[in-house]
């Protein structure tokens, strides 16, 4: 998340004070991201020494009572960021997936039941945002759309982790497989 940008959009709508910046961060974004104000003031003062924000007091120390705006270089800023995907092309350090690929390797360890803890988690999480949609989301939009968000960012792991449990027992009827190698990575940079 990039509380940077997130703060430049919150004053594209006008100047406002740090503390009046956190609490419509925490609002926009469903109140489910809770943000530290000394963040707030340092990101505040890094984004004012890059002339993307400026304060009506550009000499005094930053505090709740000093009003900032944003600058013409912070809109383009913000206007670029908005409109430049992530970069998505490499696979991200995802926890369960190396947790998953190194049970293959510990004597002992059955990978398929590291797989279905793992699964049996994520659909009591899938189920908690379920009941918490039901609760809260017709009240706001903004919760809505992060429930809707961590709903689809689970079940993905939820296929992934059945499609590798499927992968795995297809795997152990079949030959041994080859020695990995940097066959993704080679592919990857190849597409650049």
């Amino acid at each position: 998340m990039s509380v940077r940008h997130a703060l430049l959009a919150l004053l594209s709508g006008g100047p406002k004070y740090g503390l009046q910046l956190r609490q419509e961060f925490e609002e926009q974004t469903g109140d489910v991201w809770p943000l530290n104000v000394g963040q707030v003031y340092t990101t505040l003062q890094r984004l004012e020494r890059d002339e993307l924000i400026e304060s009506d007091d550009r000499g005094a120390q930053a505090g709740p009572q000093k009003a900032f705006h944003i600058t013409d270089a912070g809109r383009d800023e913000l206007d670029r960021w908005l409109h430049t995907p992530p970069d998505m092309t490499e696979p991200p350090r995802d926890a369960l997936v190396i947790k998953v690929l190194t049970a293959l390797g510990v004597p002992g360890v059955s990978v398929h039941d590291v797989i279905q803890v793992h699964r049996r988690y994520l659909i009591e999480l899938m189920q908690q945002w379920t009941r918490l949609k039901e609760d809260e989301a017709e009240f706001d939009l903004a919760f809505a759309l992060v429930v809707d968000a961590e709903l689809f960012r689970l079940d993905s792991v939820v296929r992934w982790l059945d499609t590798a449990d499927g992968r795995l027992k297809r795997a152990a009827l079949e030959v041994p497989p080859a020695a990995p190698g940097p066959r993704l990575r080679r592919r990857l940079v190849a597409r650049r």
